[in-house]
């Protein structure tokens, strides 16, 4: 590690733009796609897994469940299960999970609501390409 990194450390952060700082791992886990999706789906309640994979439309049993593995790892999501028969797996944020969820909720919140504008500058740059 850097010394820059190393001095952030210290003073309790990470330095992400550092490609060698762990911040960068948690980066890459915390705004990948699913992740996202599963983190924002779990705000304010718990949910079993098949529960939450009704709820995010397109993902796999395989990615969902590497996705919460990675969530859990690095302390974002909890995973309680009930020892029933079939055990009962539900999952939930912690309260680190809670905070980062804010700020990815009003990712989702802009990206919703400025859709249209996207859609629109990527049809004026296909109009553009198509006339050259």
């Amino acid at each position: 590690m850097s010394m820059q990194v190393i001095e952030a450390m210290s003073l309790g952060r990470g330095d992400v733009f550092d490609s060698r700082c762990p911040a960068r791992g948690v980066l890459d886990h915390v705004t990948s796609k699913w992740a996202v999706l599963v983190l924002v789906a779990l705000r304010g309640r718990p949910l079993r897994y098949s529960a939450l994979r009704r709820a995010i439309g397109g993902v796999s049993e395989k990615m969902l469940a590497q996705t919460l593995r990675t969530l859990e790892t690095d302390g974002f999501v909890r995973r309680e299960v009930v020892p029933t028969a079939p055990p009962q797996v539900t999952y939930s944020l912690t309260d680190l999970g809670q905070e980062v969820t804010t700020h990815l909720a009003g990712l989702l919140e802009w990206i919703d609501t400025h859709i249209p504008d996207v859609q629109r500058a990527r049809a004026e740059r296909a109009a553009v390409q198509a006339g050259t």
